[in-house]
């Protein structure tokens, strides 16, 4: 059990050597994506809450 665990914390080590990460640039602008991504998608999730409380609280009366 123990040399299973030792072999596979070696595979573990070989392939955290090929993982390339990105650089800042590359980091920064994914990052600034994925901000305004969330920003559209609120906005949007917003507006639809809106719509369907304003349709329920028409029903309801």
């Amino acid at each position: 059990m123990v040399e299973r665990i030792k072999a596979f914390l070696k595979e573990v080590k070989i392939e955290t050597k090929k993982v390339v990460f990105p650089g800042r640039d590359e980091l920064i602008g994914s990052t600034w994506v994925v901000v305004i991504f969330v920003i559209i998608v609120s906005f949007f999730l917003g507006i639809v809450d809106l719509g369907l409380t304003k349709m329920m609280q028409n029903l309801i009366r």
